[in-house]
């Protein structure tokens, strides 16, 4: 795969390469350009040009499809516009389910449409938002569909739910969870602990801020969990890793 969307976008070239980009509707449908969704049908306007470009977290993408077989369940925690929920649901096979946990209405909507653009059969659309119980939360919107969080003057009220009170739904146990959810990743974590304990799902994590990524290092360890930095940097300056 080549990284088409990794120029600098302040860069002379970058600012070419993206000014045809903007006169795309953003409600046209295109096909992913590349990877292991090449073909496939996503929205323009649900998120980054990445997306369809097939170049979305190029690195966390090509790692992560490197831990996801045939047949694994996967939750996809923070699920945004799809992506890894359709990215899941190709690696993973029609015979497996992959879960994806959603609270945005905006996303929730793209989500089911590129569900339904693609015939995906193996996808479950959960609405509601994780933390470490089921509550219903007051949740702020914004600009930015992917950063949206907990907040007590937030706009909307969301439903949220745990992992293992998932599973006590009776819903199957995840092989692998990716989680990219902001701010409330420890809630998510702590409302996971039987998982962890006695599953052990591979984790792929983002984290946001350094005291979020101290205690959910420190709990994941704690559950004997070996951390893996996605990419170059250091562990201080790092914020997603794979937890295995």
């Amino acid at each position: 795969m080549i990284n088409i969307s990794k120029s600098d976008f302040r860069s002379p070239i970058g600012k070419l390469f993206r000014l045809p980009l903007k006169l795309i509707p953003a409600i046209t449908v295109l096909p992913i350009l590349q990877g292991k969704l090449k073909g496939k049908k996503w929205i323009k306007g649900s998120s980054i040009n990445g997306c369809w470009l097939g170049t979305y977290e190029f690195d966390k993408q090509q790692i992560f499809q490197n831990y996801v077989r045939l047949g694994m369940v996967i939750y996809d925690v923070g699920a945004n516009a799809g992506f890894y929920t359709l990215l899941s649901s190709v690696l993973t096979g029609n015979l497996r389910k992959v879960f994806s946990f959603e609270p945005v209405p905006r996303n929730i909507f793209y989500i089911k449409k590129h569900i339904e653009l693609n015939k995906i059969t193996n996808a479950v659309v959960v609405e509601k938002a994780v933390s470490d119980k089921i509550s219903k939360l007051k949740f702020t919107l914004s600009s930015d569909p992917s950063t949206g969080h907990f907040s007590e003057e937030g706009e909307i009220e969301v439903e949220t739910i745990s992992l293992d009170e998932f599973i006590k739904q009776g819903n199957p146990q995840p092989d692998l969870i990716k989680m990219d959810i902001e701010g409330a990743k420890f809630d998510a974590l702590s409302g996971a602990k039987e998982i962890l304990k006695i599953k052990k799902p591979i984790i792929f994590l983002a984290t946001h801020g350094d005291e979020v990524k101290k205690n959910c290092l420190e709990l994941l360890k704690e559950m004997s969990y070996k951390i893996e930095i996605i990419g170059n940097g250091t562990l201080e300056k790092a914020d997603e890793f794979v937890c295995v």
